[in-house]
This record gives structure tokens, C-alpha cells and sequence, in this order.
């Protein structure tokens, strides 16, 4: 009881972070290694806990896709789908001990990413060529999503700005719409892989959607700086106890 307790805490809490700032990851991902869930199959089961947020907030954004070139969202879609695809199939050929070693690493670039994005969004913007999106480049960031999609949103972004976006409306749509589809074909894979510890993710998808609910309001309430500090002073202490945890 006391770790379905501290799970449900972590993807209220991680429902509300994703909703204000992102970050959510960083809560969900090692609760569920402290609560004893191997780091394979928790990584799988934070994916299936955090999933119920970005059809929200795709639906958020519905009428920023409808306005959306129509062949060139499937064409984005379609990469993606193929990007998610790949990355959660070998997320399902690593072993706990590989992926045990990549974490720290995974996790610490998700906090750079996170801490840095306005930055890397000016540096995209400043050198996107505005010549639409690049199919490897998509595929790329959609791997990294499939395996590990801590900091997506913000790589999103940043993609985005490369190929010369700027309505911020739009990219945050676009962005929501893509993860839905990536998680979703993450969370498929996943399920019929048998990796997800289902109890666990019943659990923390209810709390992180209350949570994600919770957090529209408390988005306005609080100040973006405090709450982008938290995030990443949340995400620098989880990337140094899982770094420690190597030696």
C-alpha cells in the first residue's frame, strides 16, 4: 500500500508538472524503480502512466492541426509513427543492465534539454532553413521518444523551430499531436510486449490525469520561473542518485 501510495503521489504530481512546464518523467520514471519495478519496465510503465495527457492536450490544440497542411501532418505522422516505432522496439531488445547504464545519461540530457530549451529553440530558430521538416531528423527525435521520452516536448520544439516554425500556437499542437501518436504506438508496443506492470500503470494514469487537471490552475497561479526550477532541480538530483547507482 505504501508504494502504490508513493507511486500515485509521483504521477499526480508528474500529471501537474506536464500540464505547467513538463518534466513529468522525472517523478513517474524512478518511483516506479524505487517501488521495485525493473528500470526496463518501468521506463514502459511511466510511458503508459503519463499517456492519458497528451490526448488531452492535443484536443487542446485541435484547431491549430485542422489549419494544418493536411499532407504534410500525415507525412509528419507518419514518420513519427515509424521514429515511436523503432525506438520502443529497442527499448524491448535492451536488457535491464544496458538500459540501467544509459539512464543516468538519458535522464541528464532531459534536464539539459529542459534547462536549456529557449536556448536551443533560439539557436534552431536562428538556423532553421524554413525549407520545411527533414524526414531523418524526425525519425532521429521520434527514437529518442520511443526509447526514452523525457524532454520530447522540448526537442520537439526545437525541431520545429528548424524547419523555420515560428507560431508557437501551432508548434505547441503540432507538438502535443505527435506525442500522442508516438506514445500511443510506444504504449501498443509496450502492452503487447508484456513489459508494463499494469497494476502500477492503472493507478498512476488516474492520478496523473487528476493531476494534470490540477494543474491548469495552478499554471496560472505560479510563477513560470519557480516552476521551471523545480523541474530541474528535480531532474539534476534524479540523474545524480541513478549515476550513483552505477558504481
Amino acid at each position: 500500500m505504501e508504494e502504490y501510495l508513493i507511486l500515485a503521489a509521483a504521477a499526480f504530481f508528474a500529471g501537474t508538472l506536464n500540464t505547467v512546464a513538463g518534466g513529468g518523467t522525472f517523478l513517474t520514471f524512478p518511483a516506479l524503480v524505487y517501488a521495485g519495478v525493473p528500470v526496463v519496465a518501468a521506463n514502459a510503465t511511466s510511458a503508459v502512466a503519463v499517456f492519458p495527457g497528451y490526448l488531452g492536450g492535443a484536443l487542446g490544440f485541435r484547431s491549430e492541426l485542422a489549419a494544418f497542411d493536411r499532407t504534410r501532418l500525415l507525412r509528419i505522422a507518419g514518420l513519427t509513427a515509424i521514429g515511436g516505432l523503432a525506438g520502443s522496439l529497442l527499448l524491448l531488445v535492451s536488457s535491464n543492465e544496458a538500459f540501467s547504464l544509459v539512464v543516468p545519461f538519458l535522464l541528464a540530457i532531459a534536464t539539459l534539454t529542459f534547462a536549456f530549451g529557449a536556448k536551443i529553440q533560439g539557436l534552431a530558430r536562428r538556423f532553421g532553413s524554413g525549407t520545411g521538416e527533414g524526414r531523418f531528423s524526425t525519425i532521429l527525435v521520434s527514437i529518442y521518444g520511443g526509447y526514452f521520452n523525457g524532454g520530447l516536448g522540448i526537442v520537439l520544439l526545437a525541431l520545429f523551430s528548424l524547419w523555420g516554425m515560428r507560431d508557437l500556437n501551432t508548434m505547441n499542437g503540432l507538438k502535443n499531436g505527435l506525442s500522442f501518436i508516438l506514445s500511443a504506438i510506444s504504449v501498443a508496443t509496450f502492452a503487447l510486449a508484456g513489459i508494463v506492470a499494469w497494476p502500477q500503470a492503472l493507478v498512476m494514469m488516474v492520478a496523473a490525469t487528476i493531476g494534470g487537471y490540477a494543474g491548469a490552475p495552478l499554471a496560472r497561479a505560479l510563477p513560470a520561473p519557480v516552476v521551471r526550477a523545480v523541474v530541474i532541480i528535480v531532474g539534476t538530483v534524479m540523474s545524480l542518485i541513478f549515476f550513483a547507482r552505477l558504481f
